[in-house]
């Protein structure tokens, strides 16, 4: 037998279409050939294979034409993850391996010279695109993605450590290779509490509205008022991920730098990128197309700190995926797709010496002329503001109030709150608040009469756009959850409208 097929997978954005593995061994000048729009990586494995096999004890048919055809021929290919199934096509088509037991099975696995499997990226990915086709292959991966893989349900995976292990387990007499187990999600840890805030009343109503809501929030205050504080502990109110929303969040995660750390397993992740990120960093990009940071902040929160310093082209590229919650990343000659629903907290001084408003409580006077000001907030344009649901400032605490005063309400008492009122949402609409639109938002964000005046009369006089009077009756429909009422009442639009005035854009 001159001739071999072995089952993989490629990467496709968050994608793993099929592969297939084709190794044909011919008469004729000795040679290695691989074709099928292969890049760099994939080219390299010539050599890696060649060594893998030899130091595995198998002999190299260094005197036979090799031709490799990766299958799909117009589907672009990356990453070492194809040497293991080059190298199994390869024993196939010499006789080593029957052909007709590879056809059971998917393989992906980077080979070292010594014949070692090295982890692959998007181990969840492979799992799930398997999963979803209805495959029935097994899928073998090298052990540390075989771990990753496993936790998707309902799929057979196995895991492997050496070429010669995976040659043992498909010849007759070999043992097979054992079960992936995953392993058991790690223990919740307690993160900061919200009890080392002091005051800020109001911001931390603000931050308990968002978790209860998944409302975008803006944070304005002086250097030192406890912003970052703030934005950090609102990971600690959001309800627990689901199973197929922690896959979806570990597939993204894998194809990101580092790919998934196991401690972060249902977890929601928590991007907080430096304000010198480029658009491209912030959206994703580069060929082939990764996943950025709103993308690898998928079901969890990203953070921007500093949110004027960003540059403008970066927070102007926020504004489509704010609102669709997902970004579409083109390039010549290829599409890649990557869900970006994310939660936005950023934080920004109030002006450009940060100290505006906050004379009474530390002394400092502001130093910046009217059109400093002006020019410093109108580094965020008016479409992004727009599609902020909440703004809030977070004034200036004075020394005695953080000497002095009483530890500030605990998480698990916030969360005590916000839980109901999440559980309420997934109830009535099956979603949150923040993520209504259309007809439903009309359905589920009933207005009395005296409320429906009271907001069209704020919407008039505010000069609010049709955007923003939504994401004000959204607000309010979650602090009605809050206070467990069907209806929204005056006293639920008219807090929700104190979150729209406090940065104002021309």
């Amino acid at each position: 037998m001159s001739y071999a097929v072995v089952a993989s997978r490629a990467l496709d954005g968050v994608q793993a279409p099929p592969v297939m593995v084709e190794v044909h061994l011919a008469n004729g000048l000795p040679s290695f050939t691989l074709v099928g729009l292969a890049d760099t990586e994939v080219k390299e494995a010539r050599e890696r294979v060649r060594a893998a096999l030899s130091q595995s004890g198998f002999e190299f048919p260094h005197n036979r034409r090799i031709t490799v055809n990766l299958a799909p021929a117009d589907l672009p290919k990356e990453s070492a993850r194809f040497d293991l199934p080059i190298a199994l096509g390869i024993l196939a088509a010499m006789g080593v391996i029957d052909p007709v037991r590879l056809q059971g099975w998917e393989f992906a696995g980077e080979l070292s010279l010594a014949g070692v499997l090295r982890p692959v990226s998007g181990a969840v990915a492979l799992g799930l695109a398997a999963r979803q086709a209805g495959t029935v292959r097994g899928l073998v991966l090298p052990a540390a993605s075989a771990l990753l893989a496993a936790r998707v349900p309902g799929l057979a995976v196995h895991p492997a450590n050496t070429l010669g292990e995976v040659v043992e387990a498909l010849l007759p007499e070999g043992a097979p290779l054992p079960a992936a187990v995953p392993p058991r999600p790690p223990a919740a840890t307690g993160g900061p509490d919200l009890s080392d805030v002091r005051g800020q009343t109001a911001a931390r109503r603000a931050l308990e509205i968002a978790a209860a809501g998944g409302h975008s929030l803006l944070l304005i205050g002086p250097p030192g008022a406890g912003k970052s504080m703030l934005a950090h502990r609102l990971s600690g109110l959001l309800p627990p991920m689901g199973e197929e929303e922690a896959l979806e969040s570990a597939a993204l995660q894998g194809l990101g730098s580092g790919g998934l750390e196991g401690a972060a397993w249902c977890t929601r992740p928590v991007r907080s990128p430096h304000h010198s990120a480029s658009s491209v960093a912030l959206v994703g990009g580069g060929s082939p197309p990764r996943p950025g940071e709103i993308s690898l902040a998928h079901g969890g929160l990203l953070f921007l700190d500093e949110l004027p310093e960003f540059a403008r082209s970066a927070l102007e590229a926020l504004r489509e995926p704010l609102e669709s919650g997902h970004i579409t990343i083109s390039r010549a000659a290829r599409q890649a797709r990557f869900p970006a629903r994310f939660q936005l907290v950023a934080a920004m001084n109030p002006c450009p010496c940060g100290w505006l408003g906050a004379a009474a409580a530390t002394g400092r006077s502001c130093r910046c002329a009217p059109d400093a000001v002006a020019r410093y907030q109108g580094k965020i344009s008016g479409p992004l503001l727009d599609r902020i649901d909440m703004q809030v400032e977070v004034p200036a605490v004075r020394p005695s109030e953080l000497l002095e005063g009483p530890a500030g309400e605990s998480t698990a008492a916030v969360v005590a709150r916000v839980r109901p009122a999440q559980a309420r949402q997934q109830a009535r609409q099956g979603l949150p608040n923040a993520a209504l639109d259309g007809v439903v938002l009309e359905r589920h964000a009933r207005l009395e009469a005296p409320a429906r005046q009271f907001l069209q009369t704020a919407a008039q006089r505010l000069g609010w756009s049709g955007r923003s009077l939504h994401r004000v009756l959204k607000v309010a429909r979650t602090i009605a959850d809050l206070a467990e009422s069907d209806a929204i009442e005056v006293v639920h639009v008219a807090e929700a409208v104190q979150y729209r005035r406090v940065l104002q854009t021309a």
